[in-house]
């Protein structure tokens, strides 16, 4: 099928101007001005603005955590994330500790594989690594997953030690992949927890109280280290606060090649949330917790100054009842996360461009370049390009709506309540095309599942990566 989007202004994260967009199949054939070429379908984006689909790399469908899974399928998160404007996801794996990584891939697969509404790729969590397996990230990388995510929290479940840790970024030093640090101290973070019981404190807040930010700023602070001395690259998922961002900052600048991103719940809630009452706080249970607001500015700053790079939403939806309710007598056993893939680009175009934080390249670095860069997809997804994936979001930057769950224009996440009740933005996903295939047209869901494909990506491709290939060549000691 053929398309031909018209009289739109087309904005990647280096260019901005009034063009036509011809898509010949699953791809960009041309673009140019005052196109005529024929087409099975013309969009006429007047008055809109034409941007590559939003690339989220961290979401968590379908995930087990403390007893229950996460309340979106492949289906049905995959299907959200196409309402709100994001053509691929990058969700998470899980290796169970003394099995092979990859049994947990082919698990991950068979929970996507003809369901997803958008393509897909996977990073691989590795909850162990004895020397004996280690060689199986060379393998991962060859069946197209070139990520793994370790843990520094979660203690007897995904904790990994400092020496695996080592292992695990040496290894892909070498290789040319990329290791994905959750930050945070989990040991002490179990301590603060137990005194918090002891005392009689059981509620939602006490998620936040007992987790620090110096807690997180520390577990940073020791991923860095250990990535400069493995002369790997690192990223940082979602980092909340200043401390921790500093921490980031000093390491970039003195050469570690480092990588971070932030989320829409860092950037705009906080934990005043957490005084909701009754167990309403539970909504906003994630890890990292919600921080003090002051932090906010400091973020923003940080992804106008280019030290966080990215802004994934961390997708792990639990439903309040039922679900976050196994944790009401004990805040510890409430499911950690939160929904978001289907609000992140409104709130961010919203509270971004509008308020004049960062302009409109800047908000499609954060939102689609920069991760299909990093994680190796790039220019195949993440930008408007002859040749790119025909990955394009019809995207009216004047319409204006109240982010709310009983809202069906802004909510089809698979989860009973909105983490931006009430939010107001302007800038709205009109049409959405995958590969060239409208899946949301004029606001209404015309895909079907299995429309996605796994994405096989390349090798770490961000920023740093000549620095690490230079790296690779030279003898470790």
């Amino acid at each position: 099928m053929s398309v031909l989007i018209k009289n739109g202004r087309v904005v990647t994260a280096a260019d901005d101007c009034r063009a036509d967009v011809f898509i010949e199949g699953e791809r960009v054939a041309v673009i140019g001005r005052d196109l005529t070429l024929p087409a099975d379908r013309i969009i006429d984006a007047a008055r809109r603005l034409v941007l590559p689909g939003g690339v989220d790399p961290h979401t968590h469908m379908e995930m087990p955590f403390g007893g229950t899974e996460s309340s979106d399928t492949f289906e049905t998160g995959t299907r959200a994330a196409a309402f709100g404007g994001t053509t691929s996801i990058i969700d998470f794996a899980i290796q169970d500790r003394g099995a092979s990584t990859i049994e947990g891939l082919d698990a991950w697969h068979a929970k996507a594989a003809g369901r997803a509404a958008i393509d897909y790729a996977f990073h691989m969590i590795i909850t162990d690594l004895p020397g004996h397996r280690v060689p199986e990230m060379r393998r991962l990388a060859d069946e197209g997953v070139t990520s793994y995510k370790l843990f520094m929290a979660y203690p007897g479940a995904l904790l990994s030690d400092d020496g695996t840790i080592f292992r695990a970024m040496r290894r892909a030093g070498e290789d040319g992949t990329l290791v994905c640090m959750h930050a945070e101290n989990g040991v002490v973070i179990d301590e603060l927890i137990r005194i918090a019981l002891a005392e009689g404190h059981v509620g939602p807040k006490y998620h936040a109280l007992t987790r620090p930010t110096r807690l997180e700023a520390e577990g940073a602070h020791r991923a860095l280290a250990i990535a400069e001395v493995a002369r790997a690259p690192v990223y940082i998922v979602h980092l909340s606060c200043h401390d921790a961002l500093t921490e980031l900052r000093r390491a970039q600048e003195r050469g570690v090649m480092a990588h971070a991103e932030t989320c829409p719940q860092y950037l705009l809630l906080d934990a005043a949330a957490y005084d909701e009452p009754g167990f309403e706080g539970a909504k906003y249970v994630m890890t990292p917790p919600l921080r003090e607001k002051w932090n906010q500015e400091q973020l923003w700053r940080g992804l106008r100054s280019r030290h966080l790079e990215v802004i994934s939403t961390d997708h792990c939806p639990f439903c309040l009842r039922d679900q976050k309710e196994l944790g009401r007598d004990d805040f510890s056993r409430i499911p950690n996360g939160g929904p978001g893939v289907e609000n992140r680009m409104s709130l961010i175009y919203h509270h971004g461009v509008n308020a004049g934080r960062i302009d409109l390249n800047r908000f499609v670095e954060l939102t689609s370049a920069a991760p299909a860069r990093i994680f190796g997809m790039f220019p195949r997804k993440g930008t408007i390009a002859v040749g790119s994936d025909a990955d394009i979001v019809i995207f009216d930057p004047e319409r204006e709506l109240t982010i709310s769950r009983s809202d069906p224009r802004t909510h089809h996440m698979n989860v009973d309540y909105s983490a931006y009740e009430g939010f107001q933005v302007r800038g709205y996903t009109e049409t959405v095309l995958s590969r060239g295939r409208v899946v949301v047209d004029d606001g209404e869901y015309v895909g079907s599942p299995g429309d996605g494909q796994f994405i096989r990506w390349g090798p770490y491709g961000g920023a740093y990566a000549p620095l690490a290939a230079s790296l690779r060549q030279e003898p470790y000691f």
